[in-house]
């Protein structure tokens, strides 16, 4: 007899990495203190870590704002939007983000996640699906679930994407995947290649902007924005849990799209609906984000400061104005030891490893938000240098 949990065993690196004290996961936060600060295990840290890129999630405007929704709507749905979860808080934020991403109809969700779960009732196994290497894991679990054919290509390799285009069926639905800003990387979409070949091959173009609504673009919509593309994007997913500081997600495009993926999403139809201080909180950061750009000028500007210290260290970064920015290490244990040098400097990271990257090339992810200041950017500068150069990853100053 065979015990199906038996293969539930963790490696025995878990243990290993565990024993040296570098395991640099499940951190538990037990203060946010603001201005871009954590408390873990007594100690003060910068959270360099964090996707919340324009600080709002401690803003006292959004959180009263989901205080507000919270008494006068209580702090659960009671169901699912489609049985009796809907509330006209609901369908505010729906038009709000509608105007805001000059869509014509948006389907609010309880996470970012299941935003993008929701696509996979719009393919199935006749259909091809084509996925940037790099895309989110959300995205290949809603292909794996509709069952469509997925093929990936390298990331924003247009060559790459075409050949595959070009070797798919030409009866069959062609869907093209892409981040708009990508969470490990920060790069950006190639978006006008997508939309070229889309257009030669007669494929739909869905665009994941978790990570560059609220960023990238003039108004804040996103990397298709930026692009001037907005046309060539059939449907857009976002989270609210970046940008917005809250939790939620939704999908953006055409009215009668997201009427079918209301009643036959499973994601949508068979989970509660988002919180009433969720949906009060992110209306709030909505407002926030159109009125003060200035939000985003101070995060490029320090970003850029971040990226282009760390390149002149010798760390193998590509200055940009872009928040997240990679800093790559290759070996899985070097990365967690220069985690754990960062977090004794004072400085709250992101490890990442296979799968969130692809094996061997592991990485330490910072981000940069609005709400640290030039101080709080500078310390983290300083840790980098210290933490490279007692593991010579950087040259002595």
């Amino acid at each position: 007899m065979v015990d199906v949990f038996a293969k539930c065993r963790l490696p025995e690196t878990y243990r290993f990495v565990k024993d040296l004290g570098v395991y640099p996961y499940y951190q538990a936060v037990e203060e946010r203190p603001g201005g871009g600060e954590v408390v873990i295990d007594g100690q003060v840290l910068v959270q360099a870590g964090s996707n919340d890129y324009l600080g709002l999630s401690g803003d006292e405007r959004v959180k009263e704002a989901a205080v507000e929704a919270t008494r006068r709507l209580g702090v659960g749905s009671g169901g699912s939007r489609l049985s009796n979860g809907s509330l006209a808080l609901h369908e505010e934020l729906e038009a709000r983000l509608a105007a805001f991403l000059g869509r014509a109809a948006v389907m609010v969700t309880s996470a970012g996640y299941l935003a993008n779960l929701a696509l996979g009732a719009l393919i199935g196994p006749g259909d091809t699906v084509i996925g940037d290497r790099l895309v989110h894991a959300c995205l290949i679990d809603a292909v794996r679930l509709s069952g469509a054919r997925l093929r990936r290509y390298r990331h924003n390799d247009m060559d790459h994407l075409e050949r595959l285009l070009d070797a798919s069926d030409p009866g069959a639905g062609r869907l093209i995947i892409t981040e708009g800003m990508f969470s490990t990387s920060g790069s950006v979409c190639d978006l006008p290649g997508i939309a070229k070949l889309a257009r030669a091959y007669g494929a739909r173009v869905v665009m994941d902007s978790a990570h560059d609504v609220g960023l990238l673009g003039a108004t804040g919509r996103g990397a298709a924005e930026q692009h001037g593309l907005e046309g060539a994007v059939d449907l857009q997913t976002i989270t609210f849990s970046k940008a917005l500081g809250t939790l939620g997600g939704a999908v953006a495009g055409p009215e009668e799209i997201i009427a079918y993926l209301r009643h036959y999403a499973r994601s949508m139809v068979f989970t509660a609906a988002l919180s009433p201080a969720c949906a009060g909180a992110a209306l709030a950061a909505l407002e926030i984000i159109a009125a003060e750009p200035e939000r985003r000028h101070r995060l490029r500007v320090a970003a850029e400061r971040l990226s282009g210290e760390l390149a002149a260290m010798g760390y193998a970064v590509v200055p940009s104005d872009r928040p997240v920015i990679a800093v790559p290490v290759g070996d899985d244990l070097l990365c967690f030891r220069l985690w754990r040098e960062l977090f004794d400097e004072g400085v709250f990271t992101t490890a990442m490893i296979s799968p969130g990257v692809p094996p061997g090339q592991a990485l330490i992810r910072v981000s940069v938000t609005a709400a640290h200041t030039e101080s709080q950017v500078e310390r983290i500068v300083s840790a980098f240098a210290a933490a490279g150069r007692r593991l010579r990853l950087v040259r002595e100053a």
